[in-house]
C-alpha cells in the first residue's frame, strides 16, 4: 500500500515539475521576475516543509555547512538558468540540454566525488553526446514563444553543468549525513538565493492579470514546492532507481504541455535528440542499479533530485 502511494507522489511530482515549461512560457514576465517570484514563493513552501518535518525547531531545520552552501548556491543559479533559457528557447530544448546533467556527473564524479568511471560509461556518453549535438543543431526558427533560441540554448547547456553541480553536491553533503533535511536545506536555500538575486532585475513588476499573477503562485507553490514535497514523502518508500525512471515522465510531457498551450513546434531534430537523452538515461540507471545490486558499490546508486 505504502509502495503504491509512493508510486503516486513520484508521477504527482513528475506531472507538476513537467508543466514549468507550459507556465514559464505564459507569464507575461520577464524571465528574472519569473524567476524572482518563483523561487521565492517555492522558497517559504520549501521551508514549511522542512518545519513540518522537524517540528518545533523553527529556522534551526536549516542544516548548513559550506559544502551545503556551495551547493545551494550552484542549485539557485541552476532554477535562475531554467527559467531564463525556457523564455528563449522551446521548453522541449530547455528541458533535454538541462538533462544532459549526467554527462557532466561522469566526467566529473570522479574528481570531486572520486568515484569510478567504468567503460560502458563511454556508451552512455556517446548517447547524450548525439542527443545534445541533435538538440542544439536542429533548433526551428525563432518563434513568438521561443524569441532567442540560440541563446536560450546556450543557457540551457550551462543549466545541464549547473544541475550537475547541484546532484554533486547533494550527493556530496548526504554522503556522510543521511538526514533528508541535509538536502532539503540545500534546495530551500538555494531557490532563496535565486529569489534574492532576481529581485534587482526583477523591479518594477509589471501589470499583469490575476491569471497570470495565479500562474507565477503556482509555479512556486506546485510547480517546486509541492512537488518537493511529493517526491521527498515518496523517496521514504521507493528505491532511488523506481524514483528516477517515474521522474523521466517529466521531459516527456514537458514539451507537451507546451505544445497544448502555446502551440510550441520543438522540431524533429530536438524530438529525436531528446528521445535518445532520456532512453540512455533509463537504460543506464537500469544497469547500475543491476550493477549495485551484484557489487553494493554506492557510487551506482541512481541519482535523482
Amino acid at each position: 500500500m505504502r509502495v503504491g502511494i509512493g508510486r503516486l507522489q513520484v508521477l504527482a511530482a513528475a506531472l507538476l515539475f513537467s508543466t514549468g515549461g507550459a507556465g514559464i512560457k505564459a507569464a507575461a514576465f520577464t524571465g528574472l521576475q519569473v524567476s524572482a517570484l518563483r523561487s521565492g514563493i517555492a522558497a517559504v513552501v520549501l521551508l514549511m516543509l522542512l518545519r513540518a518535518l522537524s517540528p518545533g525547531r523553527g529556522l534551526k531545520v536549516l542544516t548548513v555547512s559550506p559544502a551545503m552552501l556551495a551547493t545551494s548556491v550552484v542549485y539557485a543559479a541552476t532554477l535562475t538558468l531554467f527559467v531564463l533559457s525556457t523564455k528563449l528557447t522551446t521548453a522541449a530544448n530547455a528541458i533535454f540540454l538541462q538533462d544532459t546533467a549526467p554527462l557532466y556527473l561522469l566526467l566529473l564524479g570522479p574528481l570531486i566525488l572520486h568515484e569510478r568511471f567504468r567503460a560502458r560509461d563511454v556508451t552512455f556518453l556517446l548517447g547524450l553526446g548525439a542527443g545534445l549535438v541533435l538538440c542544439v543543431f536542429g533548433q526551428p526558427e525563432p518563434t513568438t514563444t521561443a524569441p532567442d533560441p540560440v541563446r536560450g540554448n546556450i543557457l540551457a547547456l550551462v543549466c545541464g553543468v549547473t544541475w550537475a553541480l547541484t546532484l554533486l553536491g547533494l550527493r556530496y553533503v548526504q554522503r556522510d549525513q543521511r538526514q533528508t533535511s541535509v538536502g532539503l536545506s540545500a534546495v530551500t536555500l538555494g531557490s532563496f538565493f535565486a529569489s534574492i538575486a532576481a529581485w534587482p532585475f526583477a523591479w518594477p513588476l509589471p501589470t499583469a492579470s490575476a491569471v497570470e499573477w495565479a500562474t507565477v503562485v503556482y509555479l512556486g507553490v506546485c510547480q517546486v514546492g509541492l512537488a518537493y514535497v511529493c517526491l521527498t514523502a515518496a523517496m521514504r518508500v521507493l528505491p532511488a532507481l523506481e524514483v528516477s525512471l517515474l521522474l523521466l515522465i517529466e521531459p516527456v510531457l514537458n514539451p507537451i504541455w507546451t505544445w497544448i498551450f502555446h502551440g510550441e513546434q520543438p522540431g524533429t531534430y530536438t524530438i529525436v535528440g531528446g528521445t535518445i537523452i532520456i532512453a540512455a538515461t533509463a537504460i543506464k540507471s537500469v544497469f547500475d542499479a543491476r550493477a549495485l545490486r551484484s557489487t553494493g558499490d554506492p557510487s551506482l546508486q541512481p541519482q535523482v533530485p
